[in-house]
């Protein structure tokens, strides 16, 4: 099998696809037309060699992903109803930006993720060590506390998952994420990508972002439990707040290394992740393969423009006529 060096995420009624260089976005509008927004992307992981060191590599990506995360679910909304601006920085944000000489856009970028990592922290980090300090009265072993908080922690993110794939929105998302997938795949096995050869493989895929909040969760019960458990449910929480970075980057090096192997012993490790894919990943339509197929040749970046916009019009099944060459040279200007 080849290695796919390409990653990607489902969005609103769309798929972002990353590669090396280029990250692409594709959304299918209301009205079936599809359209397509390149950016030039290249990971600090890849152009700064501390960056690129293990363990640090994998702190400096999971911030990326949370950061570029954000503003491809903001693009995407702006892609998918052209009514819709995407969302301007506040007063606030401009104050900040002025005191600090920085784009106001940045600013407002910034507490966006600030506020999803404050958010994931306080419902998979501090409520479940609190729910486990009250149901561990009388433990005292610190290594089954932290087993219990660990426990509780999976118990806590599979049923936000669960909870969430019943809004519509977040179902169309979780079958983006599959086509994401099968597009992937389709790739890594050497088949031509048609939207026939891609519906014919998994949604599944190793190297998913679900697999990685799975080891995440793992990588830190036992990373917490080589420093106890404290009675001062601040020295608690501030221990496990200044260790996060390490569990991001360990899981992250776990992650790439069991995605390169298929023996037996790996299929096993990754086994919990691959199932938990299955609440994250739907089976996709034609036409949500099509939109994920257009995003990753994009990224890929061997396709030329004439042939994405060929392709962009072939998806969208007469619902968009054909650009001209300086539609397509104006519209990847302005997305750089």
């Amino acid at each position: 099998m080849k290695i796919c060096e390409i990653g990607g995420q489902g969005v609103l009624e769309g798929v972002m696809m990353r590669g090396l260089k280029i990250s692409a976005l594709a959304v299918r509008k209301s009205s079936k037309e599809v359209v397509l927004s390149k950016t030039q992307f290249v990971s600090k992981t890849r152009t700064n060699k501390f960056y690129g060191l293990p363990i640090i590599r994998g702190i400096v990506s999971f911030v990326e992903m949370l950061s570029f995360g954000v503003k491809t679910i903001s693009d995407s909304a702006a892609l998918y109803d052209e009514a819709t601006t995407t969302e301007q920085p506040s007063k606030f944000d401009k104050f900040v930006a002025d005191k600090l000489k920085l784009n106001p856009m940045d600013v407002m970028m910034f507490f966006a993720v600030v506020l999803a990592i404050g958010f994931a922290v306080l419902l998979f980090f501090i409520l479940p060590n609190f729910v486990a300090k009250f149901i561990s009265n009388s433990i005292e072993s610190s290594l089954i506390k932290n087993l219990i908080e660990g426990l509780i922690r999976i118990a806590v993110f599979v049923l936000y998952v669960l909870s969430i794939s019943f809004v519509k929105d977040i179902k169309r998302l979780f079958m983006y994420h599959g086509a994401e997938h099968k597009v992937i795949n389709c790739y890594e096995h050497e088949k031509e990508l048609t939207v026939k050869n891609a519906q014919s493989f998994t949604t599944l895929n190793p190297r998913c972002g679900t697999s990685f909040l799975l080891i995440v969760m793992v990588v830190a019960i036992l990373l917490f439990s080589l420093f106890g458990w404290s009675e001062l449910w601040y020295v608690r929480i501030g221990i496990r707040l200044a260790l996060l970075p390490i569990v991001a980057g360990i899981s992250y090096e776990i992650l790439k290394l069991m995605a390169k192997s298929d023996n037996i012993i790996v299929k096993i490790l990754r086994a919990p992740g691959m199932a938990l894919q299955r609440l994250t990943t739907k089976e996709p339509t034609d036409e949500m393969v099509e939109v994920s197929l257009l995003a990753f040749k994009a990224a890929e970046g061997i396709t030329s423009n004439e042939e994405l916009e060929e392709l962009r019009v072939e998806f969208s099944h007469g619902a968009v006529k054909k650009e001209s060459e300086e539609d397509i040279e104006e519209n990847e200007a302005s997305s750089d």
